[in-house]
């Protein structure tokens, strides 16, 4: 199985190379950075080599937010110490250039292909003293060189799904010795570490998920559109997909027989939707606005279209009630969910489907503290809004610390593996 991997990664490269190049002429790769991916005379080290590098890859924004406190706090306790952090999209670059900026011991790059040839000069050319790849990032070429040159490996935040483990097991000797490349496999829920457990992989540990650690920033609308807001009521449908627009203007038009002055906000998981989910709320006749970065909120809206990035933690904060999307459709059933910890953190009220596969254990926290509750369909949903609409947004801090200090636990948890395993 290795053998062949290897012969397909090579044969496949220069059909990659051509890839990548239209990636970029359609703004999906970075217009001269992509070559970080394809070219190792692109890979240029840039660190101190006194001192030590930590290397932590993470594929894409929400695996790279949830290394970032971890990233921080070890910058804190650590002198001597240099972090290159390998992503591979647009999206979770920026963050990287956002959040980190004020450290000058933080180098990124994107992550090469997992070519044999690019590995090697890849390792060759940074030297790094330790290696932890995120969540599902699993890349056979770059682990076994790892393993060969005795670089302590971590997997951290590990994520397999019942779909993954069901492929990985087609090739139980295969995953054995891939997974076993790591040093220590620290999950982000028990069900991954009990698939681990069952591909016979050593050192496994579960603290919970690393996205508990990312803290709950403050930021506001500004005062107009705040003023605006303000003559609404208003609920929040964030991070949703193709079909559940469609089950928020049901709910929408239900709850406006008890509001008239009602204000949906929809937040699309991917926001070049925003045109199509303006359609379809005019084919309800209602007055629906794709508010662009900047602009003011319409007197008239009915429908507020949100077609920007980094916005969650705005409407959160002023919103009582959220409803999580990628949660009522039945055919993304096994990769259901989106992450509701941002939402928590700011005191909403948080509502979703039955399909949230990726983050079960996440919810079943934040139902057993009241938090979340499921909904069936629009009705059962629009009930509970007509209920809390008419509350002022109450903040329970009591639960926010809750979620804070669990957090917390497994962020020193977490670093306490880390610093055992350069310490060995």
């Amino acid at each position: 199985m290795l053998f062949t991997y290897r012969f397909l990664t090579f044969l496949l490269f220069p059909a990659l190379i051509i890839l990548i190049h239209f990636r970029k002429l359609i703004n999906k790769e970075h217009k001269i950075r992509y070559k970080e991916k394809i070219f190792k005379s692109s890979f240029l080290a840039n660190r101190n080599i006194s001192n030590k590098l930590y290397w932590f890859h993470a594929s894409s924004i929400g695996e790279t937010m949830s290394i970032i406190p971890l990233i921080k706090e070890l910058n804190k306790n650590n002198q001597n110490l240099d972090f290159l952090i390998t992503t591979v999209t647009l999206s979770s670059a920026r963050l990287v250039d956002k959040d980190l900026k004020e450290l000058e011991n933080i180098n990124h790059r994107f992550f090469p292909l997992d070519v044999n040839h690019l590995v090697k000069n890849f390792l060759d050319t940074w030297k790094p003293n330790l290696i932890c790849f995120v969540d599902s990032e699993i890349w056979p070429n770059f682990l076994l060189e790892i393993k060969k040159r005795n670089i302590p490996l971590a997997l951290l935040n590990g994520r397999i799904t019942q779909k993954t483990f069901n492929r990985w097991k087609i090739f139980k000797n295969f995953a054995k010795l891939i997974f076993n490349s790591f040093d220590i496999c620290i999950t982000s829920n028990l069900d991954s570490k009990n698939y681990l457990e069952a591909l016979q992989v050593k050192n496994i540990k579960n603290f919970g998920n690393l996205k508990f650690c990312v803290p709950s920033e403050t930021k506001s609308l500004n005062m107009a559109n705040r003023d605006s807001l303000n003559k609404f009521k208003t609920w929040c449908a964030a991070s949703t997909h193709k079909g559940e627009e469609l089950f928020c203007l049901k709910t929408h038009l239900e709850v406006k027989k008890k509001f008239q002055n009602l204000l949906t906000i929809i937040i699309p998981r991917h926001i070049h939707r925003v045109d199509s989910i303006k359609k379809l709320s005019q084919k309800f006749k209602l007055n629906s606005q794709i508010l662009n970065e900047g602009e003011q909120i319409n007197s008239n809206a009915e429908v507020l279209i949100i077609n920007s990035f980094g916005t969650l933690q705005k409407y959160f904060a002023y919103c009582n009630d959220v409803f999580i999307g990628k949660s009522m459709i039945k055919k993304l059933e096994s990769v259901g969910g989106q992450n509701p910890i941002e939402a928590a953190k700011q005191g909403c009220r948080i509502y979703h489907g039955p399909f949230v596969y990726n983050f079960k254990e996440i919810y079943h926290l934040l139902k057993s503290y009241d938090i979340s509750e499921q909904v069936e369909n629009y009705t059962g949903l629009s009930k509970k809004l007509i209920e809390n609409l008419n509350k002022e947004k109450k903040t329970d801090q009591k639960k926010i610390e809750i979620l804070n200090i669990y957090g917390q636990k497994i962020l020193e948890n977490t670093i306490q593996e880390i610093n055992n395993l350069v310490k060995k």
